[in-house]
Formats: structure tokens, sequence, C-alpha cells
């Protein structure tokens, strides 16, 4: 299965968004279904951090293991799902007009029990809706007045 994408132009130059994006224990005040991240350890950024994060949709509650694998300023955040569901996922910018394209991209499994890739497929349409709402509130946390 394709990963699920979804994007977003915010009014605000790359490194604007970037500074919010790379405050990784921030995530909660924009993304709904983050109830809370705590670090493994001291690092709070770069490929390497290592977090957990309580995830709830709906009814459903995950306690996920996080960790960057991917950072470069002012361009990308890559994180590994290592949990329940486990997955890889991308946070992209690029400069657009005088704002920013931000992209999200994720490729999430399910374990068996949880009927793998059936309810993979069946999460989509809420996972698109909820992570497009999720970076509509970090567009309007970062431009509020826009």
């Amino acid at each position: 299965m394709r990963p699920l994408t979804v994007d977003v132009h915010i009014g605000a130059p790359v490194e604007a968004v970037w500074q919010e994006l790379r405050a990784i224990d921030r995530h909660v005040t924009w993304m709904r279904d983050a109830e809370s991240i705590t670090f493994a350890n001291d690092q709070r950024e770069g490929v390497g951090t290592l977090f957990y994060c309580r995830t709830r949709v709906g009814p459903f509650v995950l306690n996920d293991v996080m960790s960057i694998t991917e950072w470069v300023p002012n361009q990308s955040m890559g994180v590994t799902h290592r949990g329940l569901v486990t997955g890889e996922g991308t946070f992209s910018l690029r400069a657009e007009g005088s704002g920013t394209h931000l992209e999200w991209s994720e490729q999430l499994h399910f374990p068996w029990f949880l009927g793998g890739a059936i309810t993979a497929l069946a999460a989509r349409p809420v996972l698109r809706w909820l992570w497009r709402q999720n970076l509509v509130q970090l567009r309007q946390q970062i431009t509020p007045f826009k």
C-alpha cells in the first residue's frame, strides 16, 4: 500500500515553519491525536532522538515509540514508529511563493491481530482527515492572523 500523504500551504517562510516543526515536544499543541510526548533521554532533536508519544484516535490509544531517522534543517524530518503500529513518516518542507509547502507522508503497518492491511485501508480516510486537520492547526499556530 502506498504512503498516506497530506499537505498544506503555510503563509510563512520555511525557516519559521521549521522552527515550529523541529520542537518535537510542541507537536502536542497542533496534533489532535498526540496526547503527550516524553523523551527517552536528553536528546531533543536530530537523528537518533527517541521519544514516546501517547496517541489517541477515537477510542484507540497507543503508546508509540518513535525515533528521528532524518533531520535536514528547513527541508525534512523523518521518523520511525516502533510499537503496536509500526512504520515510517516524513515531513517535507519547500519554499512556495512567499510561504511554505509542507507535506506529511506516513506508511503505517497494523499488526495481524488488529486486522493488518484491512485495518490500514479502513483507517486511511480517518487518518487523512485527522492529519490534514493537524496541518491546518499548525498553520494557524504559525500564522494566527492570516
